[in-house]
């Protein structure tokens, strides 16, 4: 291996951004942060490592597979690096702003690192953006979660979006003080009807109903609402059947779904949670859902900036401009606010305009003004 080759390979799952990707990025996570941002989200910014056991209670617990653990030589403390950034904006919200209003909005944006990729997203470094709502309890706060994603997506220019709910905490609810069935778990994570009635026993019926009831959201909650059910698994599918009636009001050009006994990557999750896609991709651009942020209600969703790049128009052509050696700096700065972007050249060369080519500037300024390169 040459030496650049050695300098220039990465661990697997990291990856170098490079121009003009790395702009563009930039763009979508300050247009995200503007939408949620008029909704009233504000923005927090936690660090990216902090003390293992702060960043790994509560909620955080259930991303400790995922995350980097190294020793802080000043304390001799075990820290993390955040794997997710929704614990650490729960554990604000819940310290240094346990005393502001209720509910509170806060939005935000960063990096995370896993300790490795998955099938879908290989990439163990990536971005994400999104928002949590903290201290209200109710369908429309649910509603308002799912809503201000999906449509900031869309505003983005992602192309038919597709929300899919689900009630991860339901089948937990309806298997409560019962033993636990082997092979459960895999027969409702791969929808096999027969294999849950199978192990089901008892429950077998309701679960089956459950798995059955997937689908589009109208006809899906219409088979939901003939599976028997009672106390706290009633409660949930009525407050699910609330919060696709409010989506669908505010935004009936987003597609929904509902699948009541999806629970992978839902760990945390205490009532309605859903994930995003759209149509050009198989991965999800982001999830969310309610959950406990240490004992307050709290709903969220988060974007996840690599998926939702993948999805949308490459980055618009910039009309770059050469100025010569010797251009005056005010000659560039009105052309600056007149949208150019300005490359000076650092030297005399013998041939402006193949120098301007060179530098990818489709425009050459001369003395009788702009002309192509």
């Amino acid at each position: 291996m040459t030496e650049f080759a050695t300098r220039a390979l990465l661990p697997a799952g990291l990856r170098d951004i490079l121009p003009p990707q790395a702009a563009h990025e930039a763009d979508v996570v300050t247009r995200l942060m503007a939408s949620f941002a008029a909704q009233g989200y504000e923005r927090v910014k936690p660090p990216l490592i902090e003390f293992e056991e702060s960043l790994l209670e509560g909620s955080g617990a259930a991303m400790s597979k995922h995350t980097f653990r190294v020793m802080d030589p000043v304390t001799q403390r075990m820290m993390g690096v955040r794997a997710d950034m929704t614990p650490q904006v729960a554990r604000i919200a819940t310290t240094r702003l346990a005393n502001a209003r209720r509910p509170l909005r806060l939005s935000y944006a960063g990096q995370v690192l896993r300790v490795k990729g998955s099938q879908l997203r290989p990439e163990r470094q990536f971005g994400q953006a999104g928002i949590e709502l903290i201290g209200a309890d109710s369908a429309a706060a649910d509603a308002e979660v799912v809503i201000l994603a999906a449509k900031a997506l869309v505003d983005l220019g992602v192309g038919e979006v597709c929300v899919d709910l689900t009630l991860p905490s339901l089948v937990p609810e309806i298997c409560s003080g019962l033993d636990e069935i082997d092979g459960l778990k895999d027969a409702l994570d791969h929808k096999d009807v027969a294999a849950v009635a199978a192990v089901g026993g008892a429950i077998g019926p309701i679960l089956c109903g459950l798995v059955e009831a997937a689908g589009p959201a109208v006809p899906a909650l219409a088979r939901l609402s003939a599976v028997p059910l009672s106390g706290n698994a009633a409660a949930l599918r009525e407050r699910l059947t609330a919060v696709v009636e409010l989506v669908s009001s505010a935004a009936p050009e987003l597609t929904l779904t509902i699948d009541p006994v999806e629970g992978r990557g839902f760990e945390y999750h205490t009532g309605p949670a859903f994930t995003i896609f759209a149509r050009q991709s198989a991965a999800e651009l982001g999830r969310g859902g309610r959950y406990q942020a240490d004992g307050e209600s709290a709903a969220g969703a988060t974007l996840f900036m690599d998926t939702v790049l993948d999805v949308l128009p490459g980055p618009v052509a910039v009309r770059r401009i050469f100025l010569p050696f010797g251009t005056p700096f005010a000659e560039g700065q009105a052309l600056r606010a007149e949208g150019w972007v300005t490359v000076a050249g650092l030297e005399k060369v013998a041939d402006d305009r193949a120098e301007s080519r060179r530098l990818a500037c489709g425009h050459l300024l001369v003395a009788g003004g702009v002309i192509a390169a």
